[in-house]
């Protein structure tokens, strides 16, 4: 029993710097592996940890110079460097796969506290580095507690790497999660309350810190987190009657994912991540979530409610994104086209739609969904611009004032509003003029739809917020539009034209004297508005001939 401690203490005093070469590496490790052996053998309990954090370390050290020495090297370094990584792990794996060590749980044990996050950092090299360095969690995965192992991972998995080898990393401890998930044979909710909330922080962190440059290993962490998925879905499927908490947690899992997948910047988003986004799918499926209750958001509050608890508060904040996601799946299933369609979704998306149009409360749910995309700095262009077909699909028919007259208004102004800065913000910042003109047609789409007694309401918060001066003179003249409209109405309608005009009249000038500082230029507001479309790219195809004078009248 003496004579193990000193070697084991020897090995720790004996420090590896940055600028020792990788040779000694192999010779230190094995014998930091005997003297954990010796030390459990003898029952050793001091001894065995020490030696456990010697090989820990050695491991990490590696991983650390061999990570410095990357930049600025050629091929034939880091090929050296990938051979020396795969080196180490060969003789962590071969100690662990001895007959000898297999049976001494307590050497499995020690080094499965350790070595899991060192693993996976050589595990990040090239070459076959990645292959060894999985079957070696694999091994601990498969002969160690499972739930003491979920601990174990969800604490590496939290430890802070850098990008790029980083992705690769938590892409190995992400699979070994999703391997413990299936062997959890009970209290399965817990642990997965457990363990999503580091899966999901690692997601939004290393998306946020992602550039197109690190393209595909970003798809191999996105699979990865799908893989937790699938061992979740699992855990449903498996269980009596499906939990329903369980089937929900999966549900509003998935929407984060898909949110967080459709905020990396790919350089071609929907053929690299199209795979990624559409497998969710199935979850979404298993969790009862329908296109119909993800057009309106309504499945997202079914499944919120449902684990909305006290205990839980904290728990529910790391699904943020839900909503977004749920807008989302709709629209990466209308980004591709009908035979993509037919394959993922058949004719659910469409019936939803047709559901959704004919439901003029539905409609207004599923038209300020889209909001939490549009109003979002994260999401690409070729999202928002799909988003806006999906918005344009979902207002329908031209001629809807009239049923919209009859429905109740309150509930929806303050979120409507809400959607038209959201389709502001598009037609101000979008490159391509196509969607800023398409988020034009969405604005005057949507503002027509507003029924007539609160859509100068409408556009008087509008321009009144508006800070853009291009923008105000697209919004006033959105409001001459509507006085034109209303009057040539009441014409038709042979309604008294003093008493129209004078209601008229009297909310034009409420808009009007509520901007005085805009003002000065209402006198030129065709010029300006020809400016201001030209400017923004939403040239207005109806052709107006009225003069200035009218309207400031």
């Amino acid at each position: 029993m003496n004579a193990v401690e000193p070697s084991a203490a020897a090995i720790a005093e004996d420090p590896i710097t940055p600028a020792a070469s990788a040779a000694p590496y192999p010779g230190r490790l094995r014998e930091a592996l005997t003297a954990l052996s010796e030390a459990c053998e003898s029952g050793n309990f001091n001894a065995s940890e020490t030696a456990s954090f010697t090989i820990s370390d050695i491991l990490d050290t590696a991983a650390g110079v061999s990570g410095e020495l990357d930049d600025g090297s050629d091929d034939s370094q880091d090929a050296s460097r990938s051979g020396a990584s795969e080196v180490l792990l060969r003789e962590v794996l071969e100690f662990l796969s001895r007959p000898s060590s297999i049976s001494n749980q307590m050497a499995l044990d020690a080094l499965s506290l350790v070595l899991p996050k060192p693993v996976a950092k050589l595990g990040a090299r090239m070459g076959r580095c990645r292959d060894v360095a999985a079957a070696i969690l694999k091994f601990f995965v498969t002969n160690c507690n499972p739930r003491d192992m979920l601990s174990i991972l969800c604490e590496a998995l939290d430890a802070p790497m850098e990008l790029p080898n980083g992705l690769s990393s938590f892409v190995l401890l992400l699979d070994a999660l999703a391997k413990v998930f299936t062997l959890i044979q009970r209290r399965h909710i817990e642990q997965v309350k457990v363990a999503l909330p580091v899966v999901l922080k690692v997601m939004h962190a290393t998306v946020s810190e992602c550039v197109e440059e690190h393209g595909s290993a970003a798809v191999d962490l996105f699979n990865a987190a799908h893989g937790v998925g699938k061992a979740i879905q699992e855990m449903c499927i498996s269980m009596f009657n499906k939990n329903k908490d369980l089937c929900a947690i999966l549900g509003l899992y998935s929407l984060q994912n898909i949110a967080l997948v459709s905020r990396s910047r790919q350089q071609d988003i929907l053929s690299a991540c199209g795979s990624v986004v559409f497998q969710s799918f199935r979850f979404l499926k298993t969790s009862g979530f329908t296109y119909r209750g993800l057009l309106t958001g309504s499945d997202v509050t079914a499944a919120t409610v449902e684990l909305s608890k006290e205990e839980d508060a904290d728990f529910m904040e790391h699904f943020s994104f839900a909503m977004d996601g749920a807008a989302l799946s709709v629209v990466w299933t209308l980004m591709h086209d009908d035979k993509d369609m037919s394959k993922y979704a058949g004719e659910e998306l469409e019936l939803a739609v047709k559901e959704v149009q004919g439901n003029h409360m539905e409609k207004w749910e599923a038209i300020n969904m889209l909001k939490y995309v549009l109003s979002s700095i994260h999401y690409p262009w070729i999202i928002k611009s799909h988003s806006l077909n999906l918005m344009l699909i979902l207002s329908g028919e031209d001629h809807v004032e009239e049923i919209n007259n009859h429905v109740d208004f309150t509930c929806f102004a303050h979120r409507i509003f809400e959607t038209l800065k959201a389709i502001e913000s598009v037609m101000i910042a979008a490159p391509m003029a196509l969607v800023r003109k398409k988020a034009f047609a969405a604005l005057k789409k949507v503002i027509s739809m507003v029924p007539s007694s609160q859509r100068f309401d409408i556009l008087h918060g509008l321009v009144n917020n508006s800070t853009s001066p291009a923008l105000t003179a697209i919004l006033l003249d959105l409001v001459r539009q509507e006085v034109s409209r209303e009057s040539r109405q009441a014409d038709n309608d042979c309604i008294e034209d003093e008493g129209f005009r004078g209601n008229i009249s009297s909310k034009l000038a409420k808009i009007y004297s509520d901007n005085r500082f805009k003002r000065t230029k209402i006198c030129k507001i065709v010029s300006e508005r020809d400016i201001a479309q030209g400017a923004l790219g939403v040239a207005d195809p109806i052709k107006t001939n009225r003069g200035a004078n009218s309207v400031g009248k």
